[in-house]
């Protein structure tokens, strides 16, 4: 084969039939999902934040969605992968951990939350599309942050990122963070980093949502997408 015609075939194996390098390998009815989540524990609580984009392939079919979902009293999780089965697992913990605090009198740390959240995970892996982190305050730990991906993998994290946007933000996430951190410097990486992955990531937009939890409260916070920053906004 010549060089010409090599360079010419190549577009054409490239396009599958309009369908974009996100779509071309899923199954039938299958759609593809994506979405930028975060948390960084600090000093007194833990800052969680998300995007806002709802994509079912290359279709934004939610752009203002809420990903950081409320289980209890201090003890917050931000979801990616399908909306429905996030939303489903979401309400089974927080029915649970309701049913747990009523039974114990005591309000339930972020690590059983994690725990109850991986078992549900991992029991049905094979039939849900699911990376979720856990996140929050409790008396015993203090802020604390449990990843887990698809597959139903539970690990305490110093920081977790998840999510189709989070590979766009290793690296940044890597040279920015440093234990210890204050809620501001924090809160200040999360928006950071979150906004610079909706810039790269066609599948992560709209705009960021975030939850500061500590002891006292939880504070929520939006940033509107001309505001972010990073972005088209501020190029």
């Amino acid at each position: 084969m010549s060089m010409s015609a090599r360079h010419y075939s190549m577009p054409q194996q490239m396009a599958h039939d309009g369908k974009s390098a996100e779509t071309r390998n899923l199954r039938p009815n299958e759609v593809s999902t994506g979405t930028t989540i975060m948390a960084i524990p600090f000093e007194g609580g833990v800052i969680m934040g998300a995007d806002s984009r709802v994509s079912t392939g290359s279709y934004v079919a939610n752009r203002v969605s809420d990903k950081v979902a409320q289980l209890h009293d201090r003890i917050w999780c931000c979801r990616s992968g399908s909306a429905a089965d996030t939303q489903a697992l979401t309400d089974y913990v927080k029915h649970y951990l309701s049913s747990l605090a009523i039974e114990t009198g005591r309000c339930p740390t972020v690590k059983v939350a994690a725990h109850l959240m991986r078992r549900l995970c991992y029991e049905n892996k094979d039939r849900l599309l699911a990376g979720v982190i856990v996140g929050g305050w409790d008396p015993v730990d203090g802020g604390s942050v449990y990843n887990i991906p698809l597959g139903g993998t539970c690990i305490k994290m110093p920081f977790a990122i998840g999510g189709s946007g989070s590979t766009y933000i290793y690296g940044l996430v890597d040279s920015e963070f440093k234990e210890g951190m204050t809620k501001d410097e924090a809160l200040t990486l999360v928006k950071k980093a979150i906004s610079h992955a909706m810039a790269r990531d066609g599948s992560s937009g709209g705009i960021i949502r975030t939850v500061t939890v500590t002891e006292e409260s939880n504070d929520r916070e939006f940033v509107p997408g001309n505001q972010l920053p990073y972005g088209p906004a501020g190029w």
